[in-house]
């Protein structure tokens, strides 16, 4: 562990569950001194043991993103006992599983606020603090719903696609400026976290991440990388990511119509939806009984840990060299076998 990773400050929201709460651990492990932003106090708190028992320091800020004043109140906070904050990530997020015609104004004005202008509060707040220093980076934990909107998630989706078009101009400002603060993007698959359990669902059975499913530490790794080399404009997690991606730029339509078939279908499992299910829209779903729901969702036995294409997407240097020695011992075989045999015919 470096003085330098021993020293960093980080600022995660979400961070009560799902992947903000495998980022935080993750930033614990190494030595990090790592803020906690989220509602559910349960979860913040098993959050903060997760940083300590890593190797980490951690603080707990029970705040709503959605409300500009609190996340600045708590990076003045956090600047004030750990020091400058040199990472941001912003993974906070709620949504509704249902159709669109299901959602109330109020619905879709509550997860805008949250899973968009969330992003936004805590990368003004960041800034703020980042660019007078001129160093620092702020990770948006994005999503492939940020280019392809599915079925059943409109809210979800729209805010993802506003993230990345707010952090794009963001970017292009800072590169005009010539800023050493940087701004990148994560874009996931899905992954085994909580929110299938608690977001507030009208779906006639129990709501599932269409598969292949990742688990939240995979997910964690990734924004660990991209923090530690922010100058990429984004990552594609996960070989489900780059063959959405792929396909919506090539034929969009198509998928269109392969969603339209299998999008609804493919977001629902038999499992029944329990009476007493909680849902975090308007309050943190770990507020009425106390449960700290982790990082992980209900999924456990159909989530990989692994992915080739994430590997391979962080050693491009690597597999450019070992493809640069195959080719090269290729041809000098080749080069030898139409070489002339000397000797008697």
């Amino acid at each position: 562990m470096s003085s330098v990773e021993t020293r960093q400050v980080v600022v995660v929201t979400g961070a009560s569950g799902g992947i903000g709460r495998a980022v935080a651990r993750a930033f614990g492990a190494r030595g990090a001194k790592v803020a906690l932003l989220a509602r559910g106090k349960a979860g913040l708190s098993g959050a903060a043991d997760d940083v300590r028992e890593a190797g980490g320091q951690a603080l707990e800020f029970s705040i709503d993103v959605a409300d500009h004043a609190q996340v600045d109140a708590v990076a003045a906070q956090v600047e004030e006992s750990f020091g400058p904050i040199d990472v941001w990530v912003n993974a906070a997020f709620t949504s509704v599983f249902a159709p669109f015609t299901q959602i109330t104004a109020e619905e879709y004005r509550r997860v805008t606020e949250v899973s968009y202008l969330g992003f936004v509060h805590g990368t003004m707040a960041a800034l703020e603090r980042m660019l007078p220093r001129d160093r620092g980076t702020i990770v948006q934990v994005g999503s492939a719903l940020a280019y392809r909107g599915i079925p059943l998630q409109s809210a979800y989706c729209g805010a993802k696609h506003a993230i990345q078009g707010f952090n794009e101009a963001l970017r292009c400002e800072l590169l005009h400026e010539r800023s050493n603060v940087h701004v990148t993007m994560a874009q996931m698959p899905a992954v085994n976290t909580p929110q299938f359990d608690w977001v507030l669902s009208r779906l006639p059975k129990a709501a599932q991440p269409v598969p292949p499913i990742y688990q939240p530490e995979l997910a964690a790794r990734a924004v660990l990388y991209a923090a530690d080399h922010p100058k990429r404009r984004e990552y594609w997690v996960g070989g489900a990511t780059t063959a959405t991606l792929i396909a919506n730029a090539v034929a969009p339509g198509l998928l269109d119509r392969y969603l339209a078939r299998t999008g609804l279908s493919a977001q629902q499992d038999d499992r029944p939806q329990p009476e007493d299910r909680r849902t975090n829209l308007w309050r943190p779903a770990d507020g009425t009984d106390g449960h700290d729901y982790t990082a992980h969702g209900s999924f456990d036995d159909r989530s990989h840990n692994g992915s080739l294409q994430m590997w391979a997407s962080q050693h491009h240097g690597l597999l450019a060299a070992a493809a640069a020695g195959v080719a090269g011992a290729t041809a000098l075989t080749f080069r030898r076998m139409r070489r002339p045999q000397g000797g008697p015919s």
